[in-house]
């Protein structure tokens, strides 16, 4: 079983997480970078933002990884968000995801995969 966890652009997805449905629609089809788990049950451990502009990714991914011991809830993969790359690509989001991905994965040791869903 895959166990992620979501990191998403703080001012893009909207507080009641509807715009993640659009995520929670590519995890059910195994679309976008879902379609990796095509073969394997899917459990979301949790689901944050990035901590809004300029980014707290790196203090925001701690706590959720702090309270994923607490409550027996490893992940062994980090999402970050379309939403994110979508802000880096048509916005003036300052996060280098490439060089933000290479950070979580140094500090967590977990993969880390940058999108999620393909709309």
């Amino acid at each position: 079983m895959a166990r992620i966890i979501i990191v998403s652009c703080k001012k893009i997805k909207d507080v009641t997480c509807v715009s993640c449905m659009k995520c929670f629609k590519a995890m059910r089809e195994r679309q976008g970078e879902f379609a990796r788990y095509r073969d394997e049950d899917l459990d979301v451990v949790a689901m944050g933002d990035c901590g809004d502009c300029p980014g707290l990714v790196m203090p925001k991914v701690a706590l959720i990884s702090d309270l994923a011991k607490v409550y027996d809830r490893e992940f062994d993969v980090i999402h970050l968000g379309a939403c994110m790359v979508k802000a880096t690509l048509t916005a003036k989001c300052p996060v280098d995801l490439q060089e933000l991905s290479a950070k979580l994965k140094a500090k967590f040791g977990k993969e880390v995969v940058i999108g999620t869903h393909p709309w």
